[in-house]
This record gives C-alpha cells, structure tokens and sequence, in this order.
C-alpha cells in the first residue's frame, strides 16, 4: 500500500472478537497489497451461572490459540475485541473469576450512585463519555466491597487480558481503555479526579500503551500450543473493535460520517479534538480515542441486536426465518409504519424481543407489527432513523459537515439497511468492508513491522481505491425525504418526552 522499496510483504495474525463470535484473520500486508484471509472463526456464547452472565473467557482463548495454529506463520499477532469488560487477577496473575458481560443486571442503579459524588455533567466534562449503563466505572462501582475485587492486584480489558495470557506481559491499551469512563480525552490518559471520586485506584490498571506499541513475545508454551516458531512480536492495535473499524474506513478525503455495524451501531464522526460541552452530553455523545491520536465522536445505537435477537426468538417458538426472504419482505412492507428509539435502554436485555417491540410500537400509539417481515421492517427503519440523527447531531454538535457516510462491518451485508440509511441520511452511503476491524487491526501491525508506510488518510485513499466497495445513493422508494424528516421529528420528540 505503499511505494516505499523499503517494505516488506509479511502476513500478520488479526484476531477480532465480536459479542456472538471470534475470528482470526491471515492479512498479508506489503506495497500495494493488504489482502485478508479468515483462518478460523468460532463462537462466542456467554454462560449464565448463579444468576450473574458471564463470557466464556477460556473458550474465547482456545479459540485464538486454535486461529493462530490455522494462521501459520505471522510476523505478529494482533488482538480487539468489544469494550468495557474486564478480568480481575491476584498478585500471581491467576484470574478470579470469569469475565461479567455488559448486558448482566449488576449495573442497576451504579449511575445513580455515582452521580451523589460526580454530577453527570462534571463526569462529561472529565472523560466526554456518553451515559451507558454498563461502562466499566459503573461495573467497578457495582463490584466495590466484593471479594474479589478486593483480592486483585490488576485489572485487564478483555483484549490486553488475552494478550497477557500470550505474552506474560501486563498492559492497557489506549482505545478501550477511553471506554472504561475513567481516561480524560484531552489529556489521553487516565483522570485521578474521576478515580478518587468513584473510589477506584487507578493502580489496578497496568500501564498505558498505544496503538503501534510492542505488547510483549509469545510464551514458549504458546508457541508450543500452535506450532508457530518464536520469536513472534504481539502488537498492539487499535483494541477496541470500533477503533480498529474506524481505522479501515476506505475514506477518500475527511469529510465523512461511519457507522460501524454489526450488534451495535457505532455512528459518528472522526476528530482531532474531543467535544466536552453540556450539549454534547445531552445529546449522549461519545469521546472515545482513535489510532494515531483522533476521536472518535460518536453515539452507541442498538443496532442489529434488535433483529438479531427477534431471530432467535422466532427460532426458539418454531419459526425459524431465512434471513435473505425475510429482508425481501421486509422491503416490500409500508415505509415508516412503526419506528421505535433504536437507543432505548429497555431493548438491551436478551429475551422476547419481538414482544418488546410491539408493546413499545403500542405504548406509543403506533400500528403494532403483526408479522415478522412487518418487525423486520419497524427494525430497519428504526436504525435507519437513528443512524440518520446521530450523522446530524455530531456535525452540528463538532461543526464538522460531511459530504458521505461510510457503513463498515457486519451490516454492509444487509443491503436493505444500507439502502434505507442512504435513504433516511439524504447522502451517499459506502459500504464496505465487512471485516472491517480485522483490516484496521491488521494495518496498525503492518505499519508497526514496516510492511506498509503513511498516515492514516494515505491508507484510507488506497483501500477506497482499492476495497470492493458498494455505493447507496438515497432515493424515493423507501420514503420521500419529507417522510423520513416527519419521522425523525416524532423520535425527537419522543426523546424530550422521556
């Protein structure tokens, strides 16, 4: 990707855990040249034990150690993974306990408590990090007094957790450490003021590192366990799954919106400064931190969470859909009958997600959907809605205007949703590349070992010219644009109602 002589083509082990499965990725990386190739994939199941949801943590490592015998030989090992959770260790390093998942219970009511010694607005103004009620300082508050909690000597994100499990090496990578609520976007790192506050002593964390940086070797029994012959260099990236998409957003200037998409929709903008005003936080704006020293500006949507989990439920009654005929029907049914706040806290629970949808599509005065292509279709529209007020909240909010959204991950793969944000955005839509946090894990390493050269914008012109990519130019068929701007409206006004 880069005309330098000096690099060398080499092919670099990205791992990538998302919420329902793991990959590992092969990318071969060199001049003009970053090509990827899945290795292994497996999944990613949570485990619900005395009545507390936890991730397989143990099942996630055999499954990187399997991926990266499958990958062969790499120049480095990469790993992301989504943000906020953690494990806890002793002073030998031993874990104590299994890794709590965002969505467990524990969260209820931390917010509350730590707002009597951190009003929300002087939290903001500290970390710029939007309200989410399972960000880690809420889930330390939840654990405090614990046992367990007690007995630990550090604390690591589930990506530098993997990595220590590798290398024998304790870190905390810069871009998931900005989702724990507890780092100062300006000052990049860690906020004493935020800590005291919460109670939480900062010394749990091992020390800052960034993306590029060295994050320790392989241990002999790794290299043992996957046929790989040392020495093999674990490179940080951008840990955080989003950080990484955003990272491989095939952008050709600087004036576009992302949403990264899969089980959450991570809509924003990309800044070189955060957005700390009382404004923004109302607004429930993100500050979260980026590779090569940006922000990413942005707000967490529910995203395919919602259709995702409507589909196990109508597995799990004997009515199991075929994805590809239920988004055909779901593109011939009325547009914007019902849409919902693809935001609301109250679809964050697994379980009964249809049924959520039609008391909430009742409760406001709304044709309840009957059908599952008519859910289907109240999903997409919905997100398509949301994805379109954060793209106008965060240019009026950072003054920053843009002239194209770019759709990366999972949901580039629904063409229907594509089509309905170009639609719903009144811009161009990109979509591409579906793995997209791979390739931005990928890139970082290459850059890191010397295989490609140039800032971020140089990366991004070559993979727009360079990806597979799909254009959405916004139409009529789904909606005139006054019918999305009525339907954008009454969200508004639902969210001041409540």
């Amino acid at each position: 990707m880069s005309p330098s002589a000096r690099a060398t083509a080499a092919t670099f082990a990205a791992v990538d855990l998302g919420a329902s499965s793991g990959r590992v990725m092969a990318a071969h990386a060199g001049p003009g040249t970053l090509e990827l190739r899945e290795v292994h994939r497996f999944p990613n199941r949570p485990v619900r034990t005395s009545g507390t949801l936890h991730w397989d943590i143990l099942a996630l490592y055999q499954g990187v150690l399997d991926g990266l015998r499958a990958a062969g030989p790499v120049a480095s090992v990469g790993l992301d993974s989504w943000a906020v959770d953690y494990g806890l260790l002793d002073a030998h390093g031993a874990l104590l306990g299994n890794p709590v998942h965002y969505r467990d219970a524990r969260t209820e009511g931390m917010a509350a408590r730590v707002s009597r010694t951190l009003p929300p607005g002087e939290l903001y103004a500290h970390t710029g990090l939007q309200y989410l009620p399972f960000n880690t300082l809420y889930q330390l508050t939840a654990a405090r007094d614990t046992p367990q909690l007690a007995a630990a000597a550090h604390l690591l994100l589930i990506p530098d957790l993997l990595s220590y499990w590798l290398t024998g090496v304790l870190g905390t990578e810069l871009t998931n450490a900005s989702t724990t609520q507890l780092v100062d976007p300006r000052t990049r790192d860690f906020s004493p003021v935020v800590a005291e506050a919460a109670g939480i002593p900062l010394s749990l964390f091992p020390p800052l590192r960034r993306p590029g940086d060295p994050a320790g070797a392989l241990l002999p029994q790794v290299l043992e366990e996957t046929g790989l012959h040392g020495p093999v260099p674990v490179t940080a990236v951008g840990s955080h799954d989003t950080a990484s998409a955003v990272a491989a957003v095939p952008a050709a200037g600087d004036r576009f919106g992302y949403i990264a998409t899969g089980t959450w929709s991570l809509a924003g903008l990309e800044l070189t400064s955060p957005v700390l005003s009382e404004e923004s936080r109302l607004a429930n704006f993100t500050n979260e931190l980026g590779v090569d020293g940006t922000v990413r500006y942005l707000r967490n949507i529910m995203g395919l969470w919602l259709l995702q989990e409507c589909l196990r439920t109508w597995e799990s009654e004997g009515q199991p859909q075929d994805l590809t005929a239920l988004l055909r029907a779901a593109g011939s049914c009325g547009p914007l009958r019902s849409v919902l706040d693809a935001g609301d806290p109250g679809f964050l629970a697994p379980g009964g997600m249809p049924q959520r949808i039609e008391e909430a599509c009742h409760r406001s005065d709304q044709p309840v959907p009957r059908s599952p292509a008519e859910t289907t279709r109240c999903v997409l529209d919905s997100l398509a809605l949301a994805h379109r007020l954060a793209v106008e909240d965060a240019q009026r909010l950072a003054d920053h205007e843009v002239e194209v959204v770019h759709v990366v991950g999972g949901g580039v793969h629904n063409q229907l949703l594509c089509q309905l944000t170009a639609d719903a955005c009144g811009l161009p839509v990109i979509a591409g590349p579906a793995e997209a946090a791979a390739l931005g894990n990928a890139v970082v390493q290459a850059r890191a070992h010397g295989a490609i050269h140039g800032d971020m914008g140089l990366v991004r012109r070559q993979l727009y010219d360079t990806l597979p990519l799909r254009t959405y130019e916004p139409s009529v068929d789904h909606g005139s644009p006054q019918d999305w701007s009525r339907a954008a409206a009454a969200v508004r006004a639902h969210d001041r109602a409540t």
